[in-house]
């Protein structure tokens, strides 16, 4: 998303006596997979419209927290990775999104093409053994459509570098042969990943929820839509080619093509239509499991009150679950949502009210059996991370009607699932805590 500040690894806040205790106290310890819950760890699969687990529908309560593997690449922050996994664990929440990519940047995973940074990904090994310890699947997104962390921009760049790039057009990661290469190099590399402390190959690891072809794609140039579809088309396959056991989506954020009628009626305004991204062609691709969908009713409003925002947001969700259930028969996922504090007038109870309207569309799309499969919070850090933080994260305890909404969330869902089918801390936070 386009909201991230800092997150180059340079600004080490300084941790108040209270986190450096509890950070000492999670990390205490080497990291020991318990081999009981390794046997009962499955992959997340698709029927219809449904993610299922284990034999049963499967609604995630979850977040993003996308500097993960930066901050596990340097010892000083390494500790966070745990305490945010644990703590997202506890609140009942059951899939992290975050960056599988950093290109060309500080603690770049990619420093060149096709040339990988082994500390970086050791840090990614990491990031991925704790969310396992830890009972919490990953979204894993593979670039960034935006500057932050390289993005399509820096493909681009090496290109250019290399005297090969048809063109200096950040669109031309979508069209140019020799930067679709680059990429099919970087999507091979991590797939076929041997994880250096669980022994796993990534592409076998059902730690991993899914994979995210990449955040927030947009091809401005063209606005028919046809060069990012067939760069879906191609990017999608491949990834089948070499992984068949996870679940795949683009990482859209939601918008209705020129073609669609909905774009009429139901996209925040007529810019949105311009894009190059269309939700129900790219997301009908076959390859593609489930849809993906964002909500910032402030980045796409800027005259109408929290009142009109929050109309739009049940409209929004409403609409795209009902092409998952109608048109495209797949699963749909809010992938980020957030409200931003820089609103004039703002106050943090306005936020538990956007964020319960999107839980309870999403509870009673689950209750019906709809498509509305989940939500993912942008985003959620733990204490001193000012400086990685934008206008929408939160540290989600330290507001407790927050908390307590987050985790009926996780609870209310899983109740749908059978409280027979609740373990770990989803089982303590539920029949003990409600």
């Amino acid at each position: 998303m386009e909201r991230m500040v800092g997150g180059n690894g340079l600004f080490y806040p300084i941790l108040g006596f209270a986190s450096c205790v509890t950070f000492i106290y999670l990390s205490f310890g080497d990291l020991m997979l318990n081999n009981e819950k390794e046997q009962k760890f499955g992959f997340v699969e698709r029927n219809g419209t449904q993610f299922m687990l284990d034999g049963s529908a499967f609604y995630i309560n979850g977040w993003n927290s996308y500097w993960l593997m930066d901050h596990a690449a340097d010892e000083y922050t390494k500790p966070r990775v745990r305490a945010m996994l644990q703590a997202g664990a506890k609140m009942g929440l059951t899939v992290c999104r975050t960056w599988a990519f950093n290109d060309g940047a500080y603690n770049a995973l990619q420093s060149s093409p096709g040339r990988f940074n082994e500390h970086v990904f050791k840090a990614l090994d990491h990031v991925i053994a704790e969310a396992r310890q830890h009972g919490v699947r990953l979204l894993l997104s593979l670039v960034n459509n935006l500057q932050a962390y390289g993005g399509k921009t820096q493909y681009v760049k090496w290109a250019w570098e290399e005297g090969i790039g048809l063109s200096a057009s950040n669109d031309s990661f979508f069209f140019d042969p020799s930067i679709r290469s680059y990429f099919k190099t970087y999507i091979k590399t991590v797939l076929t990943r041997r994880n250096t402390i669980t022994g796993i190959e990534y592409r076998n690891d059902p730690t991993i929820f899914a994979w995210e072809l990449i955040n927030e794609p947009r091809c401005m140039s063209d606005a028919s839509g046809d060069t990012l579809q067939d760069w879906i088309e191609e990017m999608s396959a491949f990834v089948k080619s070499i992984d068949k056991n996870h679940l795949l989506t683009v990482g859209l954020e939601g918008f209705y093509g020129p073609k669609t009628p909905k774009s009429l009626t139901m996209n925040p305004e007529e810019w949105a239509s311009r894009l190059g991204a269309d939700f129900i062609r790219n997301s009908k691709i076959s390859y593609v499991d489930f849809a993906s969908v964002h909500i910032y009713p402030d980045h796409w409003f800027h005259e109408e009150g929290l009142d009109e925002k929050i109309k739009f947001v049940s409209k929004w969700m409403l609409s795209h679950i009902e092409d998952g259930d109608r048109e495209l028969k797949k699963p749909v996922m809010f992938t980020e949502f957030g409200l931003s504090n820089l609103n004039k007038d703002y106050q943090p109870s306005q936020r538990d009210r956007f964020y319960k309207t999107i839980y309870d569309v999403i509870y009673k799309s689950a209750k019906k059996n709809r498509a509305g499969a989940g939500a993912l919070v942008w985003q959620f850090f733990v204490g001193g991370m000012e400086e990685y933080n934008d206008d929408f994260g939160i540290v989600p305890w330290e507001r407790r009607s927050t908390y307590s909404l987050i985790t009926e969330q996780s609870c209310n869902l899983a109740r749908i699932r059978g409280l027979n089918q609740l373990k770990g801390y989803l089982k303590e936070l539920c029949l003990e805590g409600h």
